[in-house]
């Protein structure tokens, strides 16, 4: 562990809350998913449902931007797995640091490698594209992901800070990329025109994704290991 996460996490570890109610309360916020993305998402909605002159131009950055938060979990998810594997501090007993709520634990994350962080690339991308749209709003959509997404996650030992700010740029990097006119005009268009021609089946399709977004794709993962443990 490097002296900067060596530095934050002791400071968290020794000052951590005594009350076990706010300790549960602070993971609760890593566990709910309304907390986790069901907020920034539905920014995303009412952006797309935006009345006025810019609202073409809203409705690419809105597809630019699940585009890019799909492809930051993907490549987040592509780098835990190929970068070399990280333990996560929860599960790490030479660092002897006691977490709040230490019982806290998922089997799977185990053996998925800390570094980066997944729901950084992923509500970061998010929340630039909401950024890119409307700063003020945008501003908070970042505080939110900060505060209510990320911290929680390095508060609980489940990431080191390097590994949510390391995530977040990357998500920063790939949503100002695909949103940018030249590229989100290219990915935006053919999704828009099958909106336009097919909308009941677009948006029946749209609010799915988007449900999975949430979710982070959670339930798809969890079959897939159910499947691959059968066999």
């Amino acid at each position: 562990m490097n002296g900067f996460d060596d530095a934050i996490l002791s400071f968290i570890t020794q000052h951590a809350f005594h009350s076990g109610f706010a300790n549960h309360a602070i993971r609760a916020l890593t566990e709910f998913y309304t907390v986790k993305g069901l907020v920034l998402m539905t920014v995303l909605w009412g952006m797309w449902f935006a009345q006025g002159d810019g609202t073409q131009s809203n409705r690419e950055m809105v597809v630019a931007t699940i585009v890019s938060g799909l492809l930051a979990l993907v490549v987040g998810r592509l780098l835990a797995h190929y970068l070399p594997f990280r333990i996560r501090p929860i599960h790490d007993p030479s660092l002897h640091l006691h977490f709040p709520e230490a019982t806290y634990t998922e089997p799977s994350l185990r053996f998925w490698s800390s570094f980066p962080s997944d729901h950084a690339m992923l509500w970061g991308a998010i929340a630039t594209g909401i950024f890119l749209v409307y700063r003020a709003l945008g501003v908070l959509a970042l505080l939110y992901t900060v505060c209510f997404i990320l911290l929680p996650r390095v508060y609980l030992g489940l990431h080191y800070p390097t590994d949510v700010i390391a995530g977040l740029l990357l998500g920063i990097a790939l949503a100002c990329l695909l949103t940018r006119k030249a590229v989100r005009t290219r990915i935006a268009a053919p999704v828009l025109r099958l909106i336009d021609r097919f909308p009941a089946p677009g948006y029946a399709f749209a609010f799915v994704l988007c449900f999975e977004l949430i979710t982070q794709f959670d339930d798809i993962r969890i079959a897939t290991e159910a499947v691959r443990k059968a066999l």
